[in-house]
């Protein structure tokens, strides 16, 4: 295997996961921290805005791209020398399992749930709506924003090795 391949798909494999863990912290430390201080019918606007906002072709290349690259990664890295590049590249590919899991199974379905709660200008109980959504989402952006950061330290170390 050409060591140029393994280098393109490792350096992919890197900015997309940065760009996936940027897109969680952004969120983590901007996005949901602002409409904290928003009124109840702002946040659920906001959020079903944004929901709907993220759902294009640079946020799916991004989205699938980070963990589809990273199993690339390790898969071209499984054999000789280039081998110690593996163990950085399988933890990243954990840590990506790990990030697509929580969203799959928590932060996806509240953002279904929210967008079900109809338009936030005729929600008879607006609070009712955003105390559903709002704390889970923001704990667990977090667990994804942790893991998506450390796939990208990972492949990041694993550049130097």
């Amino acid at each position: 295997m050409p060591d140029t391949l393994r280098t393109v798909a490792l350096l992919a494999a890197v900015f997309t996961s940065g760009l996936l863990a940027g897109l969680f912290y952004a969120f983590a430390c901007a996005v949901m921290p602002g409409l904290r201080r928003a009124a109840d019918r702002t946040l659920v606007d906001a959020m079903q805005r944004i929901n709907v906002a993220i759902l294009n072709g640079w946020f799916a290349l991004t989205f699938a791209g980070a963990p589809i690259l990273t199993a690339v990664t390790a898969a071209l890295h499984l054999g000789g020398d280039a081998r110690r590049v593996l163990p950085w590249a399988g933890a990243a590919l954990l840590f990506h399992c790990a990030a697509l899991a929580v969203t799959f199974a928590i932060n996806i379905p509240l953002n279904n749930a929210l967008d079900a709660a109809g338009e936030p200008d005729r929600l008879a109980d607006p609070r009712l709506v955003r105390d559903r959504f709002e704390a889970l989402w923001v704990r667990w952006n977090l667990v994804r924003a942790a893991a998506s950061a450390a796939a990208f330290g990972c492949l990041a170390w694993a550049l130097l090795v």
